[in-house]
């Protein structure tokens, strides 16, 4: 995705002092290390990560107290005593990082950094999910309670690649036996691309191998001609949001509500050439908890065919995607559990989606299982209203079918989206379904911070 004309405004990444752990206050920085907050969904999840060291970023961004107000003003009050207690301490000049994930046969490296806001109708940073109003709300709470963005989102762009995935070029992945230094060459490259490749060159800033086995590489860049070289690549490119709907519309009503030119101005962003590092694409699942499986499957069956399944779930998820694929014109299905089994819906009836998926808009998005989901299964025939009491959203499949089978509930089980799906939709400007997609890896949370104090 680019920005046509030499001249084009397209993306702006600003150096920023990052806000980081120093390392000798902690037990280790990938104790104090998180997902981002809306992947830490279990309880036992949560009491994991605070339990791993006393200053785990969690209690910045998932903060626990009786009203949201104290949850805020908690967060905030801690970060300024770890600051004051120099557990976290600003860098001495602004900076742009190159941030590298390695996770098996998987290669991502991007540049975190403060990208200038964008209005949606300038068409710079594009969305393709819509959001939940409430979250937005606590979101801009915190952020303006903490006066920090406390974790980056994700954004996707297209730069000016040879074709080559990077990952394929190391020989990650393929037998190829590659060392993973500079992966491609330095021809045909955009000069985003070719400053991660010198700056990785040296010796990192931080390194840290997460509990999930990921190792975590930071560096930091901050030499004038480097940055004009990012400047002037990026301003040619737009971008699509692979993760962080929601801190981005935060970000702009933010941004909004100062008339003065300022730190609101940016938004903290991981930024990642997906023609050199392709993300994955998962689905994000469904757990209904007021919803029985019992219930669930009669109504469901006034609409679609219903059958029990094999499991265990990995090979119930198989089944799932055969489904999905098996039959071009009518391709929904889902995967219901909570009752000890799989059951699998698809071959919707027809004439019901006619009648209940709104008109006026592209058939690639009347076709979503999400948008299926939510106007057929959920308004329709389950009559469950969207709203945090009736409904989680899991990226993990085993978590939401454990919670489901705990809380008695149902959990639904999505088929991931194809990304020229989502591309095609976003450069329309038509919005899926919150909750559609899960794009990754995603960044660690709790490796830099960026304050709105100190710009």
């Amino acid at each position: 995705m680019s920005i046509p004309g030499p001249g084009g405004q397209g993306l702006q990444l600003t150096p920023f002092r990052g806000l980081r752990y120093v390392a000798e206050r902690v037990g280790s920085l990938a104790a104090v290390t998180s997902p981002p907050y809306d992947v830490v969904v279990r309880p036992d999840g949560l009491r994991q990560l605070e339990t791993a060291d006393p200053y785990n970023i969690v209690r910045l961004i998932l903060p626990q107290a009786d009203t949201p107000e104290a949850r805020h003003r908690q967060a905030a009050e801690t970060l300024r005593r770890w600051q004051a207690d120099g557990v976290l301490a600003p860098d001495p000049e602004p900076a742009l990082y190159v941030y590298e994930q390695r996770d098996g046969p998987t290669l991502q490296r991007g540049l975190i950094g403060a990208l200038r806001l964008s209005r949606r109708e300038e068409g710079i940073v594009l969305p393709h999910e819509e959001v939940m109003p409430h979250i937005v709300e606590d979101r801009a709470d915190l952020m303006r309670a903490t006066a920090a963005h406390l974790e980056p989102l994700l954004l996707a762009y297209r730069g000016n690649g040879n074709g080559t995935s990077a990952n394929e070029a190391s020989g990650y992945g393929t037998g190829g036996g590659g060392t993973g230094g500079s992966g491609i060459g330095g021809e045909g490259i955009g000069g985003a691309a070719r400053v991660i490749e010198r700056t990785i060159r040296g010796e990192p800033l931080l390194s840290t191998t997460t509990e999930d086995g990921v190792d975590h590489h930071l560096w930091r860049v901050t030499d004038p001609t480097d940055l004009v070289e990012v400047a002037a690549d990026l301003r040619h490119h737009q971008a699509l949001i692979a993760d962080g709907h929601h801190r981005w519309a935060t970000y702009l009503r933010l941004r909004e509500e100062r008339r003065e030119p300022g730190p609101w101005d940016y938004g903290l962003v991981l930024l990642v050439d997906t023609v050199r590092y392709p993300l994955r694409v998962r689905a994000i699942h469904r757990l209904l908890r007021r919803l029985s499986p019992d219930d669930a499957l009669a109504a469901a069956r006034r609409a679609f065919r219903v059958r029990t399944i094999d499991g265990p779930l990995p090979r119930a998820l198989e089944t799932l995607g055969e489904a999905a694929h098996a039959e071009p014109g009518a391709p929904n299905a889902f995967l219901l559990a909570g009752d000890g089994r799989f059951h699998l819906l698809d071959r919707p009836d027809p004439e019901l989606l006619a009648r209940t998926i709104p008109e006026g808009r592209p058939e690639a998005w009347r076709t979503l299982d999400a948008t299926v989901l939510h106007h057929t299964l959920l308004d329709q025939l389950w009559d469950v209203p969207d709203t945090p009491e009736h409904i989680g959203y899991i990226h993990d499949p085993t978590a939401a079918v454990e919670q489901a089978e705990r809380l008695g509930g149902t959990a639904v089980l999505m088929h991931p989206v194809r990304e020229d799906v989502v591309h095609e939709l976003a450069r329309q400007g038509i919005a899926m379904p919150h909750k559609s997609t899960s794009f990754g890896p995603k960044p660690a949370t709790g490796l830099v911070l960026r304050s709105l104090t100190l710009g």
